[in-house]
């Protein structure tokens, strides 16, 4: 059996120690310690002891390990039925091995983690589920395209379409014998079944009810030849979708940002109604910042209702282009592309006076300080904040804190099963 080495003995990669393995980390993994080394361990669940094998080593810092084999058990453990989870397998599920209300128990005290530490915030976190069984979720996969696979056997003339390995460039390969699980169905079939251009590096397939999915290759970024169309237009350069929330539809190009889950946009605009609720926005204002094509701009607009304005502001101009498609008939909601940052510097007079309330949904990185300072500002009566990354969340609910908004009332949701990542909606008063 595997013993840690002596004390003051470095690790390298491919040693084997068995360790106890402590609390949740943000990203998916565990933290265990070696001799006091801090082991960051994946695929192995809080309470248990397993062996683990050192994937990244650095001298006189943390490393990285996955667990081989587990000696102790958590009894919520379960045998992941993923064909591509495990060591050196897919890096887009973290928690296959954990059983579904412990996967929520441990994405919530991350969140209380993160916001006890980056915001000195302890308050209780319960994240909800979303309808399913926690595989099948994903409506639109961006896969890579790889042209050889090492010790498979597949050359560099035979392409092959899928996730990357876990902090790897590496593909793997997807097909329909051995399918992507949290893909909605149809999605993998559909991808094993394409002709893949040779310029391409990227596929994004997305389901659509009653039609094939739709597809898009790119190469750095950008859309190749082979690409389906629904609808030219050259203006967006992409294949316009028709998404359901909020009981509306909602034009999305297809390479375009909507959220994963097929539950997700309506339970999300539900929490955000929710936090709205005890605020009387009738004929006041509002915004929607990072606005997309007006998912939370429409929710708005009947709370603050046809006297009121609404004032969706969106950086991509094809998303904010397609926002004012898809608000056309609320004549008391309006669009500006430019950065948020940018936007809330000529605040102003781009937008005079009181703001009632502000919807924000930035991107992973958070909204940053200049931007909740830009906010508070204008002194709305609430600030309601969307966020993937608990992190992020902390980091701004800090300096919000710092310039008199504290964190009144916070929902999570399992919108990501199987993954490390949680979605979260916290509603910040005035103090």
């Amino acid at each position: 059996m595997s013993v840690p080495p002596p004390v003051g003995v470095d690790l390298d990669v491919g040693d084997e120690l068995e360790l106890d393995i402590g609390p949740v980390a943000h990203g998916g993994v565990c933290v265990a310690r070696a001799d006091g080394r801090v082991v960051f361990v994946r695929y192995a669940l809080p309470g248990e002891r397993a062996v683990v094998r050192v994937t990244e080593a650095r001298p006189g810092s943390f490393c990285r390990g996955e667990a081989i084999r587990v000696v102790r058990a958590d009894p919520r453990r379960v045998v992941p039925p993923c064909a591509h989870f495990g060591p050196g397998g897919c890096g887009g599920c973290d928690f296959q091995h954990a059983r579904a209300d412990l996967q929520r128990e441990l994405k919530a005290a991350v969140v209380r983690e993160q916001l006890r530490r980056l915001a000195g915030i302890d308050m209780p976190v319960i994240v909800e589920s979303l309808p399913g069984d926690g595989f099948g979720w994903r409506s639109r996969v961006r896969w890579a395209v790889g042209r050889s696979v090492p010790g498979t056997g597949i050359s560099e003339y035979d392409a092959v379409l899928g996730p990357r390995r876990y902090r790897s460039h590496e593909v793997v390969p997807i097909s329909a014998a051995r399918p992507c699980l949290i893909a909605a169905p149809g999605l993998t079939e559909a991808a094993d079944a394409l002709d893949l251009p040779p310029s391409a590096d990227e596929v994004v397939l997305t389901r659509r009810a009653g039609a094939d999915p739709a597809v898009a290759y790119l190469s750095g970024g950008r859309r190749v030849a082979g690409s389906s169309v629904d609808r030219a237009d050259s203006d967006y350069g992409a294949t316009i979708l028709t998404e359901r929330a909020y009981d509306r539809s909602f034009s999305v190009a297809d390479t375009g940002f909507w959220q994963a889950h097929e539950s997700a946009a309506t339970v999300l605009c539900g929490a955000v109604d929710d936090a709205l609720a005890h605020v009387d926005l009738w004929g006041g204002a509002a915004w929607d910042l990072y606005g997309g094509v007006g998912l939370f701009a429409a929710m708005l607009a009947d709370l603050v209702g046809p006297e009121g304005s609404v004032l969706s502001v969106e950086s991509d101009r094809a998303a904010s282009d397609l926002a004012a498609t898809n608000l056309a008939d609320l004549p008391q909601a309006r669009t500006v592309s430019t950065r948020v940052d940018r936007f809330l510097r000529s605040a102003a007079d781009e937008a005079p006076g009181r703001v009632g309330a502000v919807v924000l949904d930035p991107p992973r990185s958070g909204a940053g300080e200049a931007v909740c300072r830009g906010i508070a500002r204008r002194w709305p009566t609430v600030i309601v904040y969307v966020a993937c990354d608990p992190a992020a969340l902390a980091r701004d609910a800090a300096t919000l804190a710092g310039v008199g908004y504290r964190l009144a009332a916070l929902r999570a949701f399992d919108a990501f099963p199987q993954t490390h990542h949680v979605e979260c909606v916290a509603s910040f008063t005035a103090v």
